[in-house]
């Protein structure tokens, strides 16, 4: 800011008689422009008129202004974030019970779990070095709820997932035009990661282009084997003796 000569002095005191103030601004005496009640901080200075003679006083942003419109934009952030966290998980998780696959709700019983938080952990790397994970074994296992907890906590970041299996990819595509078989593999390319489910006779491709498929999936991901204990029928039993003490109590 510019000293406040005597003339300038005098054109601000002409100025300050028709300037209207905000609540928690006040003109300090000591250089007659406006500043903040809060810190004190100018919220008005004196620039010379370049080329010509005489002064214009702008307002300008004090430190409380500008740290409100930092918060404000960051409030905006989030809530755009969280906003498009919400989209993205309603296109990649179609199933609503999906949902509820979360590391949050992981009861600590498959120790294969640690693989799925190491996974996310390092995400980064294995986005950039295309690496990704063939889940098998036996049903009940855990395979799904594994995926499920590494699609939530990575839509969580607002990294775009989709959960979908392979038999309803290859009928989408069976009875297309070459041009919509294109348009629609190209679809899939948007989401950073590709859960595909239901992987059938991965070992016993039924043709060629399945055979190129499966091969292309068993080059680029590490397996792991789920061979545990079948938390489904575990879950089911619970289940049953739930309902046998609803409906039959003592």
């Amino acid at each position: 800011m510019i000293e406040i000569t005597a003339e300038i002095r005098a054109i601000i005191d002409r100025a300050a008689a028709d300037l209207a103030l905000a609540e928690g601004e006040y003109i300090d005496p000591a250089d007659g422009l406006i500043h903040c009640k809060h810190y004190g901080g100018n919220r008005q200075t004196v620039v010379p008129c370049f080329g010509k003679s005489g002064y214009f006083m702008p307002r300008c942003v004090c430190p409380c202004q500008a740290e409100a419109e930092r918060r404000r934009k960051e409030a905006e952030e989030q809530r755009n974030r969280m906003e498009s966290i919400k989209r993205r998980r309603a296109q990649g998780l179609q199933d609503r019970y999906l949902y509820d696959y979360t590391f949050a709700n992981d009861n600590g019983q498959n120790p294969l779990m640690k693989k799925a938080r190491a996974y996310v952990d390092n995400w980064k790397q294995a986005y950039r070095d295309n690496t990704g994970l063939l889940l098998f074994g036996d049903v009940g296992t855990g395979k799904s709820f594994f995926a499920g907890c590494i699609a939530n906590a990575l839509l969580d970041r607002d990294i775009p997932v989709l959960i979908t299996n392979f038999p309803s990819i290859l009928n989408r595509l069976t009875g297309m035009f070459s041009e919509d078989r294109v348009e629609f593999i190209a679809s899939l390319g948007m989401y950073d990661l590709l859960i595909l489910d239901d992987l059938d006779a991965i070992k016993n491709p039924p043709d060629l282009a399945h055979a190129r498929i499966y091969d292309r999936i068993l080059e680029r991901c590490a397996p792991i084997l789920f061979a545990g204990k079948n938390f489904r029928e575990e879950n089911a039993e619970a289940t049953k003796a739930a309902a046998k003490g609803i409906v039959s109590p003592k």
